[in-house]
């Protein structure tokens, strides 16, 4: 008896793998098609059109959520998102792929945000600095940038911030990244580490696990996590901290996964561009505002503010920074819940914009998709 289940198995299984197969050629059609579709698409636009012409922040911010709400498992929404946003970055391509400036070099989470955002079928640029990005994108080199605007454990990105006082760039989209830490170096084990290189934040997001692994080893600050992935690559006894997409570009091995301190370390991204996005039905705005010089003394900053409370619209951040017009002057950046073009968020702006000497809407955008 039992012979004879075990030799039911392996025509059991070749079924299987022929349901798998014709599941396959038929993901694989459906696919194509969708391309011939959104390549259809592409052609009922001007004939001239770049790519960021085809690009909707906003319709792709739709999909991915309805991907989520469909989604019943057993693929995580996460990985479901994931391929999705693959598929679209490929349909998108057939135009011509976008070129999206981050700030670099290769192998930064910064290129991981772009990935995780666009989808691989870019054309990703790094540039050696957050304001480059800006004027790349700005210059038309770039359809699009990203760039760090805050981590979990460190804080406000200020390099990020300041540039939209100036900038005339939007804000298209937003990217939260979870950041796992990796110990990378050619050596065999941390047995042989002289030295860790890396990035003044990643050592101080990582200094516990260093502190109790490798109390003795020397720890060197650089530039970015990637200039401290190529010294690895290149001195012996060189370790550094990056992410797997780092162990791969500079041929390292991972000697220790995820050291980070804190397992929940994020950092937040924010797409730039030079377009106005439409509404996604679960949105973002971001404003820029300083108060009127004329009105001084206590709760000035309340009563810019305050259209907001009496209108119910939830402020979900608010930093400051130095105006660098004068000692002692600032300017406010501020993200609320709701889109722009929402009735009672554009009235409550109207009058916010009343009680202020300088009023930017940075962007409306679409919220990060996990």
């Amino acid at each position: 008896m039992s012979n004879k289940k075990e030799n039911t198995k392996p025509i059991i299984l070749q079924k299987t793998r022929d349901k798998i197969d014709s599941i396959d050629e038929k993901i694989q059609k459906l696919i194509n098609e969708r391309a011939s579709l959104a390549k259809k698409i592409g052609l009922t636009k001007e004939k001239n059109g770049s790519s960021t012409d085809y690009y909707r922040p906003e319709r792709e911010a739709d999909v991915l959520n309805s991907v989520q709400k469909r989604n019943k498992g057993p693929i995580h929404n996460e990985e479901m998102v994931r391929l999705f946003r693959e598929i679209m970055s490929a349909c998108l391509a057939q135009q011509e792929p976008l070129k999206i400036g981050f700030l670099g070099p290769e192998g930064t989470f910064t290129q991981a945000a772009v990935y995780k955002h666009f989808g691989h079928s870019v054309k990703a640029l790094p540039f050696g600095a957050i304001d480059e990005v800006f004027q790349e994108v700005e210059s038309n080199v770039a359809d699009f940038g990203v760039v760090p605007i805050e981590n979990s454990t460190e804080g406000t990105v200020n390099n990020t911030l300041d540039m939209f006082v100036s900038s005339p760039l939007k804000i298209c989209g937003e990217v939260e990244l979870k950041i796992n830490h990796h110990l990378i170096g050619k050596m065999g084990n941390i047995r042989n580490i002289q030295r860790i290189c890396a990035h003044e934040q990643a050592l101080s997001q990582c200094r516990g696990w260093i502190r109790e692994h490798l109390r003795d080893v020397e720890l060197v600050g650089v530039s970015s996590n990637a200039a401290g992935a190529r010294r690895a690559r290149d001195e012996d006894g060189t370790a550094a901290i990056g992410s797997e997409i780092a162990s791969d570009i500079y041929d390292l091995n991972i000697l220790t996964k995820n050291i980070e301190d804190r397992p929940d370390n994020a950092t937040r991204f924010l797409v730039v561009g030079r377009n106005v996005i439409s509404k996604s039905g679960n949105d973002k705005t971001s404003i820029l505002i300083s108060n009127d010089d004329t009105k001084t003394g206590s709760g000035v900053l309340y009563s810019m503010l305050e259209p907001f409370s009496q209108n119910k619209i939830n402020i979900t951040r608010i930093e400051s920074r130095p105006s660098h017009k004068k000692n002692w002057d600032y300017v406010f950046f501020l993200d609320l819940d709701g889109h722009i073009d929402d009735p009672v968020l554009a009235s409550s702006l109207k009058s916010v914009e009343k009680n202020c000497s300088l009023f930017r809407v940075l962007g409306s955008y679409p919220k990060a998709i996990d």
